[in-house]
């Protein structure tokens, strides 16, 4: 006995893939072992970190940041690793031992470890990122907040959500984190001088709130796009007003030229008139 097909049935006319199919929500570029969600913002929010983290009092060659990069801290178990949304190190420098570029972070291989680190808050890694979940066990990698408190002892942690805009940060103060209070809208780190806040603006064409470095006076520590940008802006302006310059002391030269003619044809009126006139201004 044969069975019919089973046919789904379509709507008349048929609606659209896109009206029918799951969207980028139900499809999300996450990865089941490691929960999180690589989107834009996950791309896009680091590179910004990236781009304007620049401590004022170091070399720049030894400031090193990196992003969705492995950080192996454990000595006693070293296939063990965290992979922070962005990090920053200062007195590193770019290259592995100044020749190669990086394939990871391996703590026990480098002269520092980092100086701070940014988590950017999704749903399925809320929990470990804010240390409310503490399952570690000998034979179990501990969470985020247990490596960088605990092991790392990274001066500063902080977690920003793009979903509600909210921003916390933790220092390390007796060898546990205590969370921090902003100072006038900043998250003020002195030892680099540098302080990290939220910017409303336009990055890669994208306005929304963002999460970027400042200085400790809270002004905006430009991106090399926005400095170009910048300096293009101050080059038109300097540009416009010489030109506006030029043009000033062309029309004052026209109107001294035209008081000049002025004068001239007053004094030819007053010879005609049997006046001369270097006399009247003798007698003026």
């Amino acid at each position: 006995m044969t069975s019919s097909p089973h046919y789904i049935p379509q709507s008349d006319p048929p609606l659209p893939p896109w009206e029918t199919l799951p969207t980028m929500y139900d499809l999300p570029s996450d990865n089941p072992e490691e929960p999180g969600l690589p989107d834009d913002f996950h791309f896009l929010q680091p590179l910004l970190l990236y781009l304007t983290f620049q401590p004022i009092n170091w070399n720049p060659e030894l400031v090193y940041s990196a992003a969705d990069l492995n950080l192996y801290y454990d000595l006693q178990h070293p296939l063990w690793y965290k992979r922070p949304d962005w990090f920053g190190v200062v007195g590193v420098g770019k290259l592995y031992k100044g020749q190669d570029l990086r394939l990871s972070y391996v703590t026990w291989q480098e002269p520092a470890n980092p100086f701070v680190v940014v988590e950017l808050l999704s749903p399925g890694t809320e929990d470990e990122d804010l240390g409310t979940r503490r399952e570690s066990t000998a034979d179990k990698p501990p969470s985020k907040w247990e490596v960088y408190e605990r092991i790392l002892r990274i001066p500063y942690y902080v977690v920003f959500s793009r979903y509600t805009n909210e921003l916390r940060a933790f220092q390390l103060v007796g060898g546990h984190y205590e969370p921090m209070n902003l100072t006038n809208g900043y998250l003020l780190m002195p030892e680099i001088d540098l302080s990290l806040g939220l910017w409303q603006g336009s990055f890669r064409d994208i306005e929304r709130l963002w999460l970027r470095w400042f200085t400790l006076a809270g002004e905006v520590i430009p991106a090399p796009t926005e400095e170009a940008a910048a300096a293009t802006e101050r080059a038109m302006i300097a540009e416009q007003e010489a030109t506006e310059a030029k043009q000033e002391a062309t029309e004052a030269k026209q109107e001294a030229a035209q008081a000049k003619r002025k004068a001239e044809q007053l004094a030819e009126r007053l010879r005609q008139l049997g006046v001369n006139p270097d006399e009247l201004d003798e007698l003026l």
